[in-house]
């Protein structure tokens, strides 16, 4: 059964996680994001991508029902929860974790993938693995030591804490926290705001900033040469250009 709906307003997409009562991850669910992100990813129209849940949870993280089996095969499966974060995150756009509820191990590091993450104030957040016996190894101990610094991150990753959406604020492990009551507004906001921006530049500075972390200078700065390239070819930096001389607001259409 499909755990998966996709709704569309406006340039904006969004992909709502259902699967009661915590919205767990299990092969299925990756099976079926990997079947309905491509075409969101490459359709031009959609110009702002956005991932959240129902009820108490966006993510609770990996079914412990499924992760319980330690075969290789099986935790060769659970893997693709990689492969899913990776398409968010090389999405040519802008992809915003609007985090309804708790956002834990696995939809915490669901989150790390996306451009902009959204909390609940009623919400917490973390990588709680280590009670497990276990530690984030979907992404997060790798995305979160470049978010917040390798200390902190460890630090994080070994408590094994639950954090309240304030704290995970402060840490910089989100963007912004907002009332429950005001959440759904605010989030639709943000994605009508990011919709209307440069789509195209956006996707390609995603690219750029991807490509060139961790690179010596020089061969960084060579990636940063090609994307800009690139980004004289689009319509959005030609239509920016003449907006600013025409002294009216542009009309980009992410191409």
């Amino acid at each position: 059964m499909p755990v998966l709906t996709i709704t569309r307003d406006a340039g904006v997409a969004t992909i709502r996680i259902d699967r009661p009562p915590a919205n767990a991850v299990d092969p299925a669910m990756i099976t079926e994001f990997g079947q309905v992100l491509p075409p969101l990813v490459d359709d031009p129209d959609v110009r702002c991508l956005v991932i959240t849940g129902t009820g108490r949870f966006f993510v609770a993280g990996a079914d412990i029902a499924v992760m319980r089996d330690l075969s290789e095969a099986n935790q060769a499966k659970m893997r693709g929860w990689i492969d899913v974060q990776r398409m968010l995150e090389r999405a040519p756009k802008p992809v915003i974790a609007a985090m309804n509820g708790h956002a834990l191990g696995g939809g915490a590091e669901l989150s790390l993938a996306c451009d902009l993450r959204i909390l609940s104030a009623s919400a917490s957040f973390g990588f709680p693995e280590i009670a497990l016996g276990l530690f984030p190894g979907a992404g997060g101990s790798q995305r979160l030591p470049r978010l917040v610094g390798p200390h902190v991150a460890k630090r994080l990753m070994i408590e094994g804490n639950r954090l309240t959406a304030q704290r995970a604020l402060e840490l910089g492990l989100v963007d912004r926290v907002v009332d429950a009551a005001d959440f759904q507004a605010v989030v639709a906001e943000e994605a009508r705001r990011l919709a209307g921006k440069a789509t195209a530049a956006i996707g390609l500075l995603k690219r750029v900033v991807d490509e060139g972390h961790g690179l010596p200078i020089e061969e960084a700065l060579l990636r940063e040469e090609k994307g800009v390239l690139e980004l004289t070819r689009t319509a959005d930096a030609a239509e920016g250009l003449q907006a600013f001389l025409d002294k009216r607001p542009p009309r980009f259409t992410g191409r």
